[in-house]
């Protein structure tokens, strides 16, 4: 049986928290900024937690991550 292997794509999309919840950044960030306000284009500069339907399955995907 060959070893599992982390999912390189999301690895770079997704960092483990101190007390093992994922991160992840927003999307919508990279361009168009002109027709964004300031407000939204604050608030998608922090990042955030990955939501409870996405997590189970995101997870199995990072199996090897620390």
């Amino acid at each position: 049986m060959p070893k599992m292997k982390t999912h390189r794509a999301s690895a770079k999309r997704f960092k483990k928290t101190g007390t093992g919840k994922l991160k992840r950044s927003h999307a919508y960030t990279s361009h168009l900024f002109a027709n964004k306000s300031q407000k939204q284009k604050r608030k998608l500069r922090k990042g955030t937690l990955v939501s409870s339907g996405d997590y189970k399955r995101i997870r199995e995907m990072l199996t090897n991550l620390k």
